[in-house]
């Protein structure tokens, strides 16, 4: 998580401030007690977190939402310590979100930093413990599509193929000693070095400290120099540098699928929740690490991209 410096953070907060007057989220006294009848208001403030993924599915939430009747304007706030409490109080009125990661975080806001897990690679287990601690907060939780974005494991394809990997548990068996390219907080991460030595009995000989998914990280592979990369299920470069995926098939990344949060004084209506529920059958993971690509390597507008698919899909 990034963190802000205080100019960044006073300016970020000023403009939310500028978006709603009013807080409509439940007080910190109140919580738990959220009795009022879900919010249908017709202008919506749908957030970002500012990065290319969550700028593109704020820009179809706003399409869909559009469609159905509802005006809406797109705010950017790179910091889930900014738009989440402008989330509870209706400054912001719908963020695209990642439920486990979500979880985590709601969990550790109310319990702190050193609270077990909500998140874990069961998707319902993770849906319960994120609706638990995210009502009191007069947050709706929506349901989840098909869309996942987590840590993925990535082997260049002729490694691969010269040993015959399709998934971790191969590379486990293998007994191949393997450095990873990752970032350097994967030495500790549970589902990350250790996650891998002790679910997959992968040898890691090391952590190369290059990034998740970064460019470098992906040249080291590429070039031999390290034998396999930590970047993200929607990662659409992977072709680009000769790298695979290995499958996650003993599920140790939890379930990141992406579901709307949303205001409940504000936008916990059927009318929301419909018109976003659209794009659950529809966007997958596939889909997802295509639309990114259009924007990262393309240079296509996010706005544009989410508008062509969505008329494709026949959602427009």
């Amino acid at each position: 998580m990034r963190r802000r410096t205080g100019a960044a953070a006073t300016a970020l907060l000023a403009l939310l401030a500028l978006v709603s007057g009013c807080a409509t989220g439940p007080s910190l006294e109140d919580q738990g007690e959220v009795t009022a009848p879900p919010g249908d208001s017709k202008h919506l403030v749908v957030g970002s977190a500012g990065f290319t993924e969550s700028d593109l599915i704020a820009q179809m939430y706003a399409l869909l939402l559009n469609k159905a009747g509802y005006s809406t304007k797109i705010l950017s706030v790179a910091n889930r310590e900014l738009y989440e409490p402008a989330l509870e109080s209706g400054q912001i009125d719908v963020v695209p979100e990642y439920a486990a990661t979500f979880a985590d975080w709601l969990n550790a806001k109310k319990n702190g930093a050193d609270a077990e897990p909500a998140g874990s690679p069961d998707l319902d287990a993770t849906m319960r413990a994120l609706r638990r601690l995210a009502t009191p907060r007069g947050l709706t939780v929506l349901d989840p599509g098909k869309a996942v974005d987590q840590n993925a494991f990535a082997v260049a394809a002729s490694y691969a193929r010269g040993h015959k990997l399709k998934t971790l548990s191969d590379l486990g068996k293998s007994g191949l000693k393997v450095r990873l390219a990752a970032g350097d907080e994967c030495v500790k991460r549970p589902y990350c070095a250790p996650g891998l030595k002790k679910v997959y009995g992968i040898d890691i000989t090391g952590v190369d400290p290059k990034g998740v998914g970064t460019t470098q990280a992906k040249k080291a592979v590429q070039g031999g120099q390290d034998q396999m990369v930590l970047t993200t299920s929607t990662d659409a470069t992977l072709d680009d540098f000769g790298l695979v995926l290995l499958k996650d098939d003993k599920h140790l990344q939890n379930a990141d699928y992406i579901v709307p949060v949303v205001n409940r004084s504000r936008a916990g209506s059927k009318g929301v929740a419909n018109a976003l529920g659209r794009l659950n059958p529809v966007l997958t993971t596939q889909d997802l690490a295509s639309l990114n690509e259009q924007v990262d390597s393309w240079r296509r507008l996010p706005q544009d991209v989410a508008r062509t698919y969505l008329e494709k899909k026949n959602l427009l």
